[in-house]
């Protein structure tokens, strides 16, 4: 199969769909890898160490899309480039399709075969192509939070840690799976009074075994969300809804409660977003104040750190890429339904519920579509 690697042109996205590494696995196995060139500069890893494992490299990234069967991005597809995908052709990428509907419709447009890092499942019941990448966001939302609480940042000028004689600060985390837990990691780890609110009372089970005392755990009612909210110097939200838009946990009324330069970090801003209040930002412009509250809802967060980023998320996404290539898209599907989870949109239909359901599209399940 001949698989494409575009560079990424989302903004400040350093992050790159296969690395040298990877591409080499693909190549060992007969395959043809074509990269544009650049693409992997932004992890340290210039076009010569490509060549030197045997890809291709292209000018141009209408080069790639058009000699690859299969794409691998790391994020989804803007809107320069889905003129460039076409009939047939396979997308594999990160999607987040539920609260994007433009995106979607170029998708439908374009009869390409679209599988979403996002939905792909495993036997545990867990989405393993996001963990990676929701470890990195879940640590880099107290690391951006911790920042945004100094003053110059528009924040109250609270040191999360505190010191002796004065109290950290207050982190409510909402949501307690993959990014909530590895957000208070990070919380804990750097002095902070933690609460994590979640609905699973397993989930919060868990999580008091985990750290043992050192977080509190609550079970996420209305009168819980709102009352730790508003104590809360920073908030992190980090919940998900597999494939589907992000719940709106709370209201732009309860942000305006919130005390003055307190700091909302929104991680399923991919998703909608889970604060009334939220609103895609980029690394260009990270944050904005709202309600007296600063927003940061940056929608690719481990782009920041693309290096340990990209390569966490091709130790994941390699074996599924392997899979395709070597047995092709309907053998891929066929062998593997956690796979066959992921696919989101086949030839101008949408082929995951979530998805169909929030952007009120007609569904046809991947299994009648993928023999």
């Amino acid at each position: 199969m001949r698989i494409g690697v575009p560079r990424e042109i989302k903004t400040h996205e350093y992050r790159v769909g296969l690395t040298p590494a990877a591409a080499r696995e693909l190549v060992h196995r007969g395959h043809e890898v074509v990269v544009e060139t650049g693409a992997g500069d932004g992890i340290g890893m210039p076009d010569a160490a490509y060549l030197a494992v045997g890809t291709q490299i292209a000018g141009t990234a209408a080069e790639v899309f058009t000699a690859a069967e299969l794409v691998v991005k790391v994020k989804e597809p803007q809107p320069s480039e889905f003129a460039l995908l076409r009939e047939g052709q396979i997308l594999f990428t990160y999607l987040h399709l539920a609260p994007d509907r433009a995106q979607a419709q170029a998708l439908l447009r374009s009869g390409c075969i679209a599988i979403a890092y996002e939905t792909v499942t495993d036997a545990r019941g867990g989405l393993p192509l996001l963990a990676p990448m929701s470890e990195v966001a879940g640590r880099m939302s107290i690391q951006v939070g911790a920042h945004c609480l100094e003053k110059e940042q528009g924040g109250a000028g609270v040191l999360l840690g505190g010191v002796p004689g004065v109290l950290p600060a207050s982190v409510t985390i909402l949501g307690g799976g993959v990014v909530g837990t590895n957000a208070a990691k990070m919380a804990t780890g750097m002095g902070a009074r933690v609460v994590v609110l979640d609905k699973s009372l397993l989930r919060l089970a868990q999580l008091d075994d985990l750290f043992a005392g050192r977080i509190r755990t609550v079970y996420a009612t209305l009168d819980a969300i709102e009352k730790h909210v508003r104590e809360a110097d920073l908030v992190v939200g980090a919940v998900l809804v597999p494939g589907a838009a992000a719940p709106r946990l709370v209201s732009r009324d309860l942000v305006a409660d919130m005390r003055k330069g307190s700091v909302v970090v929104d991680v399923a801003i991919d998703q909608g977003g889970c604060f009334a209040t939220a609103r895609p930002t980029s690394h260009a412009a990270p944050t904005y104040v709202e309600e007296g509250v600063v927003h940061y809802c940056v929608t690719n967060m481990p782009g920041a750190v693309a290096r340990t980023s990209a390569f966490a998320l091709n130790n994941a996404t390699l074996p599924y890429v392997l899979a395709l290539a070597d047995k092709g898209l309907a053998g891929a599907l066929a062998l593997d339904p956690h796979l066959r989870a992921g696919l989101n949109i086949h030839r101008g239909r949408v082929t995951h519920a979530a998805v169909a359901r929030d952007l009120g599209l007609d569904f046809v399940p991947a299994e009648d579509v993928v023999p």
